[in-house]
């Protein structure tokens, strides 16, 4: 069965170049990335990849995210590298690496719309990649609403990728998240206020034909069902915030329902926990297959392959698991 692996990330060689040379100062999110061959060797990546029958990679860069660059202009100036360089791969390999998410300096609201309009009509992007937040301002600030009406015209998904570094504390008294914190528990917890953020902001409501791909299954939302649908459908009543009651009022939908028009990707780590807990919610047709590869303790196989056998394992019809697989991926991206 064809297998398309929709969010896995890489680093291409003038991309990382341009990288290091207007971010010298490495940030944990970037060791993360630096002690992984397969980010930048693309010989280890096809090897990688050998291993699996079937299985093809729409290319992802990874983080850290692009407006970290506190220069606007240079922003941009790397977005565009980046994306010619993913483009370039995809035409060299075009069996491999059937297409790429573009990504875009979301500090520079001009360049973000022309990049996210080049990308995908120019270059043949399938969509575009975004973090949780922008340097800390949310997703639901004024300035993106542009992108968000360019992506449902061009009808084209953006995938919502989690950012929070350890200098993001877990507490008030403290200036640094311990563990990785930030990492294990922070990023689905960022993937969820993200989504919530643009429901109850109304983006959803005033650009609803835009298709959102959480990453990591949807973060929280499935398991927090309970939370999500009955806990929500009291917004306001149970705060001295009266506002709320009347925001519930203004929605066109149930709060759970905006959540369940989202996707979520697969990359849950070989748990078959999280991933059954994701079907249950969004249903096999808002499900797309993604590794997150080579973020593993193998340095590239292992997420892909346990991801693989679990969504194998998973009772549910071989129907379902095409759609998982790559059917539902043609549908939202238009790849062949």
């Amino acid at each position: 069965m064809r297998k398309i692996d929709l969010f896995n990330h890489i680093w291409p060689p003038a991309y990382y170049a341009r990288l290091q040379q207007l971010m010298p100062r490495r940030l944990d999110i970037t060791m993360r990335s630096e002690q992984v061959p397969m980010m930048t060797d693309l010989d280890e990546r096809l090897r990688v990849m050998d291993r699996f029958d079937d299985y093809q990679q729409v290319l992802s860069l990874a983080a850290p995210s692009i407006e970290m660059i506190p220069e606007p202009r240079d922003a941009a100036d790397l977005a565009r590298v980046g994306n010619d360089d993913l483009r370039a791969l995809c035409d060299r390999y075009p069996e491999r690496f059937p297409g790429f998410i573009a990504a875009l300096a979301m500090n520079n609201a001009e360049a973000m719309v022309a990049e996210a309009r080049r990308a995908v009509r120019d270059l043949g992007a399938l969509g575009v990649q975004i973090y949780s937040n922008v340097n800390g301002k949310p997703l639901d600030a004024p300035q993106f609403r542009p992108l968000f009406e360019l992506m449902a015209e061009l009808d084209r998904p953006i995938w919502i990728h989690p950012a929070r570094n350890a200098n993001f504390p877990d507490y008030l008294t403290e200036d640094r998240s311990l563990y990785e914190i930030w990492w294990t528990f922070g990023w689905p917890y960022e993937t969820s206020v993200a989504l919530a953020r643009l429901v109850f902001s109304k983006v959803m409501d005033a650009v609803p034909n835009l298709k959102i791909i959480a990453h990591h299954a949807g973060g929280m939302i499935p398991f927090f069902e309970g939370r999500v649908g009955p806990g929500w459908d009291q917004l306001g009543s149970r705060t001295s915030n009266g506002e709320y009651r009347t925001l519930l009022s203004e929605l066109k939908l149930r709060p759970i329902d905006y959540f369940r028009k989202f996707y979520a990707d697969t990359a849950t780590f070989g748990s078959s926990a999280a991933l059954t807990c994701a079907l249950s919610f969004f249903g096999a047709e808002h499900v797309v297959f993604a590794s997150d590869a080579p973020f593993d303790p193998e340095r590239g196989p292992m997420y892909i392959r346990e991801t693989i056998r679990v969504i194998d394992e998973l009772d549910i019809s071989d129907e379902d698991r095409r759609r998982i697989y790559h059917g539902n991926a043609q549908r939202l991206t238009g790849l062949r």
